[in-house]
């Protein structure tokens, strides 16, 4: 025998439960992604036309590098939710939803970590 109130049960689940957190995530990576690709605009404009040389020593200092860094990991993270989002409304199959958001998951992290190591080994000379 149940003793709580529908309402108690319903509290904290479907729709009005976890959603807010992931609807902050999104738009903070959004406005971080308005300002870093403000900067990528101005990084691309300042490359352009030169050589490896001169692009990778640009590459290299510290706080271009991490910049690209913070770049291609807030990209990531943020198409990661967005795709989240659209494969929990439109797939109705448990165990494919399941399937689908590991398998982003998981592209996601070996691209971040791809992408991030191959712009560090461009930076150090590698």
């Amino acid at each position: 025998m149940k003793f709580r109130h529908p309402l108690a049960n319903a509290l904290n689940h479907g729709a009005a439960g976890g959603g807010v957190g992931h609807w902050w995530a999104q738009r903070l990576s959004a406005m971080l992604l308005i300002v870093l690709t403000i900067w990528s605009v101005y990084a691309i404009s300042v490359v352009v036309g030169s050589d490896y040389a001169t692009a990778r020593a640009w590459l290299a200092q510290p706080i271009h590098a991490g910049l690209a860094a913070l770049f291609v990991i807030a990209a990531l993270y943020h198409a990661t939710l967005g795709l989240q989002v659209i494969i929990e409304d439109y797939i109705h199959q448990r165990a494919l939803e399941m399937g689908l958001l590991v398998t982003i998951k998981l592209a996601a992290a070996i691209t971040a970590v791809v992408v991030v190591f191959s712009m560090f080994a461009i930076a150090s000379g590698v």
